[in-house]
C-alpha cells in the first residue's frame, strides 16, 4: 500500500494534478495551455507526465529493441539509461518550454530526486527496472508551490538500495494527488472525456466507471486510466477528471469534461 508524509496545511489556493500522457504531448494545443494560465489563477499545478512515444524514438535511434510484458516496458540497464533521457530531458523540456512561453515558471523534477517518490519493483526478475510507488514525500513540491513555480514531474522513483526504477505515470500521479492533498486531478486524453454512445458524460460514479467496463463502453487504454482515477479518489481528493488536451481545459467556470466523483454535485472552479 502507497503510504505518505502529511503535507503541512497552509493558507494557499488549493492545489491540483495533472497527468499528461506520451502520447498526448505532441498534440496539446495552443488552447490548452493557454487556458493552464487560467488554472493557474485558482489552483496551484502539478504535473505529472509520461513519454513513451520519445521513449520509444530514442530506444529505435539507439537501435535497442523494446519488449512489451503485459503492457508493461520490460526495463533493462541500457533501457533505463534512454528512458531517463528522454522524460527527464526531451519529454521535461518539451512542457516546460511551452509552459515557460507563457510566462509560467515551470521546473523539470525527477521523481527520483530528493525522496519525492521512494519506489518498490513491481517484478524485477521479469520487467527489470519498472516500479511501485511505496511512498511519497511531498516536501519539495511544497517549496517550489510556495515559490510560484509548477512542478513539472518526470515519473521515476528510487528504491531504497538506491536504484532509479520508471513508474507508470498514470499510477504516480494519483500517488502525488493524494501526497499533497490535491482538490482534483486530471488525466489529460486523446478524447473528451468519457463517452456513452458518442455523448460526453459530463458526470460519472465509480460504481457507473465498473459498469461501463463491464459492458465495454471503456476499454483498452482508458481502463487504467479510469481505474487509477477510481483509486485515488479520498475523503480530501473527491473529484478526478478525464479532459482533452487538445481543447480548453476551462470553459467560463467549469473545467471540460468527465468528471469522476462519489457524488454528481456540479462543481465549478
Amino acid at each position: 500500500m502507497t503510504t505518505s508524509k502529511s503535507t503541512p496545511a497552509t493558507e494557499h489556493k488549493p492545489t491540483i494534478v495533472i497527468k499528461l500522457g506520451g502520447s498526448m504531448l505532441d498534440k496539446l494545443t495552443d488552447d490548452f495551455y493557454d487556458s493552464f494560465q487560467e488554472l493557474l489563477t485558482h489552483y496551484r499545478c502539478i504535473i505529472v507526465h509520461g513519454g513513451g512515444p520519445a521513449i520509444s524514438r530514442l530506444l529505435d535511434r539507439l537501435q535497442i529493441k523494446g519488449e512489451f510484458i503485459e503492457g508493461l516496458r520490460k526495463t533493462t540497464a541500457d533501457t533505463m539509461e534512454a528512458v531517463e533521457m528522454a522524460l527527464g530531458g526531451t519529454v521535461s523540456s518539451q512542457i516546460t518550454g511551452r509552459l515557460s512561453g507563457r510566462g509560467v515558471k515551470a521546473l523539470g523534477v525527477k521523481g527520483s530526486e530528493a525522496e519525492l517518490l521512494t519506489a518498490g519493483f513491481v517484478d524485477e526478475a521479469q520487467l527489470g527496472f519498472v516500479g511501485k510507488v511505496k511512498e511519497v514525500d511531498p516536501s519539495v513540491l511544497d517549496h517550489l508551490l510556495e515559490g510560484g513555480y509548477v512542478p513539472v514531474v518526470a515519473p521515476f522513483g528510487k528504491t531504497t538500495d538506491g536504484r532509479t526504477v520508471n513508474i507508470n505515470a498514470d499510477t504516480a500521479a494519483a500517488a502525488v494527488a493524494r501526497a499533497v492533498q490535491a482538490e482534483k486531478l486530471l488525466f489529460v486524453t486523446d478524447v473528451p472525456g468519457i463517452l456513452v454512445d458518442g455523448k460526453l458524460v459530463e458526470g460519472t460514479t465509480p460504481e457507473e466507471i465498473n459498469q461501463y467496463i463491464q459492458e465495454g463502453i471503456i476499454y483498452g487504454g482508458m481502463i487504467p486510466k479510469v481505474q487509477s482515477a477510481v483509486e485515488a479518489l479520498s475523503d480530501r481528493l473527491q473529484e478526478v477528471w478525464i479532459v482533452s488536451g487538445g481543447d480548453r481545459l476551462v470553459q467560463g467556470s467549469h473545467l471540460k469534461g468527465t468528471s469522476i466523483r462519489s457524488g454528481r454535485k456540479e462543481t465549478v472552479l
